[in-house]
C-alpha cells in the first residue's frame, strides 16, 4: 500500500456521495465539526483547576 493519490481521493469522495447523498453531506460535516470542537473543549478541561477554584471560593466565606 503506497501513497494515496488523486485517483483514490476522487474514488473515496464518489463513494461517500453515493452512500450519503448530496443533501446529507453538509449535515455530516457539521456533525463532525461539532464533535471535534467538543473533543477539543473536553481535552482542555482540567478538573484539578476547577477543584482548586471551588476550594478557594469556599475559604472566602
Amino acid at each position: 500500500m503506497g501513497k494515496i493519490g488523486m485517483t483514490e481521493i476522487i474514488l473515496i469522495l464518489l463513494v461517500v456521495v453515493l452512500l450519503f447523498g448530496g443533501r446529507k453531506i453538509p449535515e455530516l460535516m457539521k456533525g463532525i465539526g461539532q464533535g471535534m470542537k467538543e473533543f477539543k473543549r473536553a481535552s482542555k478541561f482540567d478538573p484539578s483547576a476547577e477543584d482548586s477554584k471551588e476550594v478557594a471560593a469556599k475559604e472566602k466565606f
